[in-house]
């Protein structure tokens, strides 16, 4: 583990104090054990980056054919095609410096030459950050927000909270940050029915996440989910990842 710094190793270690005594583990814990909390923390990360690729994926491709389809490609220029004028400048800007980083990228290039700067919403979504997204979404006007995620039956005030919820973890994740034991700092609204778990326990954000993913893709991550709790089930605590009793049927409902 010489690799790794001692800050950002010994934070794995938090929930395994005496909790009389924060400067003390618990009797028995081991290097080994916080090690191999780290190496699990480590591939959750890794597997749910791949599955929140699906979802972030598909809300790009969602707003832009909607938004494109009723306003034109270029509409998302147009404040009043939005909730918040404000917002929609600063996105408006924001968009503009990451086309400008984006400018060696051949389809940013292609753009700029045939088109000459003028981005279609399809094209300019794409060089947008999950975050953006999740804000871009956030400030569409309200009936477009409903028939945008209308497939899933789930009302857009939840699926607002939600990819609000998934852009931090996917930050999270993306730099390496810890999730065992972790309370979330953005959590995740859920409907009165879906409260029967701590909304700020990492679970809340796997639980929203399969609430977004197609049947195919559920059963692929909830399989691959379930190997990997498996394979370190001697060293880490469900509880301290906000695991209720019956976590798999929740996921699957």
């Amino acid at each position: 583990m010489k690799k790794v710094n001692y800050y950002r190793f010994s934070a794995y270690g938090l929930t395994l104090k005496q909790k009389d005594n924060r400067d003390l583990f618990q009797k028995g814990i081991t290097f080994h054990r916080i090690k191999m909390i780290y190496t699990f923390d480590q591939k959750l990360r890794s597997l749910l980056m791949n599955y929140l690729e699906y979802i972030e994926i598909e809300f790009r491709s969602r707003i832009a054919y909607y938004h494109s389809h009723k306003y034109g490609s270029l509409g998302y220029k147009e404040s009043a095609n939005f909730l918040s004028e404000s917002k929609h400048e600063i996105f408006l800007k924001q968009l503009q410096q990451q086309i400008d980083r984006s400018r060696s990228q051949l389809f940013v290039m292609h753009h700029k030459r045939k088109y000459k700067g003028e981005f279609p919403f399809w094209v300019a979504i794409e060089v947008i950050s999950f975050g953006e997204l999740s804000k871009v979404f956030r400030n569409l006007l309200k009936n477009d927000k409903k028939e945008i995620v209308k497939s899933y039956k789930i009302s857009s005030y939840y699926i607002e909270s939600w990819l609000h919820t998934l852009s931090y973890i996917r930050n999270v994740c993306a730099h390496y940050g810890r999730l065992y034991g972790k309370r979330l700092v953005i959590a995740p609204m859920l409907p009165g029915s879906e409260r029967s778990f701590n909304n700020k326990t990492v679970f809340a954000a796997i639980y929203i996440l399969s609430r977004l993913l197609h049947i195919e893709e559920l059963t692929n991550f909830i399989t691959s989910l379930n190997a990997l709790l498996e394979q370190y089930e001697t060293y880490i605590t469900y509880g301290d990842l906000g695991f209720p009793e019956k976590w798999e049927s929740l996921l699957l409902r």
